[in-house]
C-alpha cells in the first residue's frame, strides 16, 4: 500500500508537469482499475485453488515488475505512446494491489473469531491501517518526486518492496486457507443477494470518491497553488502531497476506531442507514458554499473534504464488515474477491468521471456527479437485509 500510494501521486504529478490534461491523467490509471477489476474477479478462485499465500507473494512480485518497467520511460515519446506505456504499466500495478488486498482481506474472515463484533473490530482495524499506509505513501511519493528524479524515485520504491518481499517470505512459510483444487471458475459469481447489493452498493461507494479524488483534487490544488516555477512546483507537490496523505491516514484513522463510533444503543442496521444518507449531503454542501463565496477556496474545501473523509470512512467499514459477514469461510476468497472486483469497477468508472467532469466542468461538476452517484449507494444499501450487531 506504500508504495501504490506513492506510485499514483509521482505518475499523476510528473505526468501533469509534462502537459497532459485531466482526462489523459485519467486515462493512465484506466488499465490500472480495470486489470484490478479482473483480478478481484479470478483471484478468489486462484486463492481457492493454489493458496493465499501464492497470491499474496505473486502481487509483490508483480509491483516490483511494475516499477522497474515504469523507470524505463522515454519522455521524448509522441504523447499517445507515452499514455499507452503508463497505462501498461499501471495495469500491472493494478494487478499487484489487487492480489495482496483480496489476499489480506480474506484471511481476516478466516483468522478472526465467530463473534461479529470482534470480527468488526479485526476488519476495521486492518482496513483502516492499510489506508493509513497508503495516506503516508502519497506524501513519500510527493517527497521523492520533490527532491530527486522521476527514475530515481522508482528505483528507491522497487528497492523498498523488494526488501520488503524478502521479510515476507521468510517469515510467511505456513499456507493461509484451504485450498481446492477442483474449484469451479463459475463459483466466483455469488447467489447471495446481500452480498450483489452490497457489491453494487460498493461500485456507487467508490466511484463517488475516485470522482473528486483522483483527478480532479490534485489538479485543483496544483492550479490554486503553483505559479509554474521549479520552487511553485516544489511547494505544490509538497502541500498536495501532505494533504492527500494527511486525507488517507485521516480516513485510515477513522475506519479503525468505527465500532467505536457507531452508537450502542442505536441499530446497526439503522445506522447503516443514517450513515450512508449523510454521506450524500456533504458534496451538495460544497457546490452551495462556493455558489455562496462565488469561488471555492481551498482552505474550505480541504476543510469539508475531511468532513466528507470522515463519513465515507465509517461508510466503508460497514462495508468491509458486511461483505465478511454474509459469506461463509468455505466461500471468503470467491466473495471477497468479487466484492472487491465490484469496488474496483467503482474506481475504474470514478477515475474516467474525474478526468471527464474536471476538464468540462470543473470541481463542482466532480462533487455534482459523485452526489448522484452516492445517492445511489444508499439507495442499495436500502435492499440489504441488515444484521444488527451487538457491540461490547
Amino acid at each position: 500500500m506504500l508504495t501504490d500510494g506513492a506510485l499514483r501521486m509521482i505518475v499523476l504529478l510528473h505526468f501533469h508537469i509534462l502537459g497532459f490534461t485531466p482526462l489523459q491523467l485519467a486515462y493512465l490509471f484506466l488499465l490500472y482499475e480495470f486489470l484490478g477489476m479482473i483480478t478481484n474477479l479470478t483471484a478468489g478462485w486462484i486463492a481457492k485453488k493454489f493458496g493465499l499465500n501464492k497470491t499474496l507473494f505473486a502481487g509483490i512480485i508483480i509491483q516490483i515488475i511494475s516499477l522497474l518497467i515504469l523507470s524505463q520511460v522515454n519522455q521524448s515519446w509522441a504523447i499517445h505512446h507515452l499514455v499507452i506505456f503508463v497505462m501498461f504499466t499501471q495495469g500491472l500495478s493494478g494487478i499487484a494491489k489487487d492480489l495482496t488486498k483480496m489476499s489480506a482481506k480474506s484471511s481476516v474472515k478466516l483468522l478472526s473469531p465467530d463473534q461479529n463484533s470482534k470480527l468488526f473490530k479485526w476488519v476495521s482495524l486492518l482496513t483502516g491501517s492499510k489506508n493509513a499506509v497508503k495516506g503516508i505513501g502519497f506524501l513519500f511519493g510527493a517527497l521523492l518526486l520533490s527532491y530527486t528524479s522521476f527514475y530515481i524515485s522508482l528505483v528507491i520504491m522497487a528497492i523498498l518492496l523488494s526488501t520488503i518481499f524478502i521479510v515476507i517470505l521468510l517469515s510467511l512459510n505456513t499456507d493461509i486457507g484451504s485450498v481446492n483444487k477442483k474449484s469451479k471458475f463459475t463459483d466466483i459469481f455469488s447467489k447471495n443477494k446481500n452480498i450483489n447489493y452490497l457489491s453494487l452498493g460498493r461500485v456507487f461507494l467508490f466511484s463517488s470518491r475516485d470522482t473528486w479524488f483522483v483527478v480532479g483534487l490534485p489538479i485543483f490544488l496544483y492550479s490554486a497553488l503553483s505559479d509554474g516555477s521549479l520552487e511553485g512546483n516544489k511547494k505544490a507537490f509538497y502541500i498536495i502531497g501532505s494533504f492527500m496523505a494527511a486525507w488517507t491516514i485521516f480516513y485510515g484513522f477513522v475506519q479503525t476506531i468505527t465500532p467505536k463510533i457507531l452508537m450502542k444503543d442505536k441499530l446497526f442496521s439503522t445506522q447503516t442507514k443514517i450513515w450512508a444518507g449523510l454521506l450524500c449531503l456533504i458534496p451538495i454542501l460544497l457546490v452551495a458554499l462556493n455558489y455562496y463565496l462565488k469561488e471555492y477556496s481551498v482552505y474550505n474545501v480541504m476543510f469539508l473534504l475531511f468532513v466528507f473523509g470522515f463519513v465515507f470512512a465509517i461508510n466503508s467499514s460497514i462495508h468491509s464488515f458486511l461483505i465478511l459477514n454474509y459469506t461463509n469461510k468455505d466461500r471468503v476468497t470467491l466473495d471477497v474477491g468479487f466484492y472487491y472486483m465490484s469496488n474496483a469497477f467503482g474506481r475504474l468508472v470514478g477515475t474516467l468521471l474525474s478526468g471527464l467532469t474536471y476538464e468540462y466542468g470543473g470541481l463542482t461538476t466532480c462533487l455534482l456527479v459523485t452526489s448522484i452517484l452516492l445517492l445511489l449507494n444508499s439507495l442499495s444499501i436500502e435492499k440489504l437485509n441488515l444484521v444488527d450487531v451487538k457491540f461490547n
